[in-house]
């Protein structure tokens, strides 16, 4: 079985070229005016980005998925999630906030914002899955109750995942913060040998979970959520992941719980992948780093793997930047995840959603 992924590069010479042009030739393509009926509630499920972060998706691009989406008579809403962490999206109050400072104001993208799992993440439904890792997974409840679902991403590195793209929107995106807990199975560890006790891994730590005792970091892991934040704020590398052992098994759970996600909107939902500002972090993170490749473009599927590991193929394909955070692998048909991130394996999302039956990791990349 291969899946059609629709892509639009970045080159624009007219105003037919355009991006916001793009997006409306791809939305089409891909069928995505088949998956809408009149009177749909459709969650447009995206990311608004931490407070600091400026590389989410352009509410001006989202403004224009709204418009498609309700020349098809369906009511389109925005929607995210709730954080398992402190910062500006921990409850629904704080995260519609930071999406209106973002310029997700309902006078600019023509919709309203709905934070799918309420006003602190205890709105959810159980959704049966019978996989390897989870009987039953948490899905936000506005996003199970929506008739309809656009899933846009933003494409980029991922500490943990290798990328986030579509399957992490889903898994990651869809779950409440129990949810996310029930995903973030990794925990850290110290190397006390490396560690001098700056304190740097404390200030970064969004759960208070750390400590410097006799000036070594000590890490409770009854409050440690997994976020990975200690690890990249360490300058002596003296925290880390056992990325053979606690990596894979997150991972699967989190394309698990992108599983559950889409179940029930079977031939309902439509992906876009934005290979715009590809960074070496998620959109969680409080900043946003220099991107470690060009621009790429736009990809539209049905499929959510098949846009994954199309989107994953055009990014290798790229030329690295020279003083980004890519360490390695700059050359075209390197592997750019792993230049940042090097313990990861990207294509585990890929070959485990593939496994449980999420979509495929073949595709035919149709240009338009």
């Amino acid at each position: 079985m291969t899946s059609d992924v629709y892509f639009a590069d970045i080159r624009s010479r007219s105003d037919g070229e355009n991006k916001l042009e793009k997006i409306r030739r791809l939305f089409r393509a891909a069928g995505f005016d088949k998956i809408l009926d009149k009177g749909d509630l459709t969650a447009i499920k995206l990311h608004f980005g931490e407070v600091g972060n400026d590389t989410y998706i352009s509410p001006v691009f989202v403004h224009e998925v709204v418009k498609l989406v309700r020349e098809r008579g369906a009511r389109p809403f925005l929607t995210d999630t709730n954080t398992l962490y402190s910062g500006g999206r921990g409850n629904s109050v704080d995260h519609i906030r930071t999406a209106i400072e973002h310029g997700f104001a309902y006078a600019v993208v023509d919709a309203p914002v709905i934070i799918a799992d309420g006003l602190r993440g205890d709105n959810y439904i159980g959704v049966d899955v019978n996989l390897n890792h989870f009987r039953s997974v948490k899905i936000a409840g506005d996003i199970a109750s929506a008739d309809s679902m656009i899933v846009l991403s933003h494409f980029k590195a991922h500490m943990l995942a290798g990328f986030g793209g579509a399957i992490k929107n889903l898994g990651m995106g869809c779950a409440p913060p129990i949810g996310k807990a029930e995903q973030h199975t990794a925990r850290p560890i110290v190397y006390k040998e490396r560690c001098r006790g700056c304190g740097r891994c404390l200030r970064a730590c969004p759960r208070s979970a750390i400590s410097v005792v006799d000036e070594k970091a000590v890490i409770d892991l009854s409050l440690c959520v997994g976020c990975g934040e200690c690890v990249r704020a360490c300058p002596e590398r003296a925290m880390d992941f056992d990325w053979l052992v606690a990596i894979p098994p997150f991972v699967e759970r989190m394309v698990e719980y992108a599983y559950g996600a889409v179940m029930g909107k079977a031939g309902r939902i439509g992906f876009i992948n934005f290979l715009i500002d590809i960074t070496p972090d998620c959109d969680c993170v409080p900043w946003s780093d220099a991107p470690v490749v060009p621009d790429v473009g736009v990809l539209a599927s049905r499929d959510p793997v098949a846009i994954d590991m199309a989107s994953y193929d055009l990014v290798n394909a790229q030329m690295g930047i020279e003083n980004s955070y890519l360490k390695s692998n700059r050359r075209p048909g390197e592997d750019k995840f792993m230049g940042c991130w090097e313990s990861t394996n990207a294509l585990h999302q890929i070959a485990y959603g593939e496994k449980i039956g999420l979509g495929t990791g073949k595709y035919r990349l149709v240009r338009i």
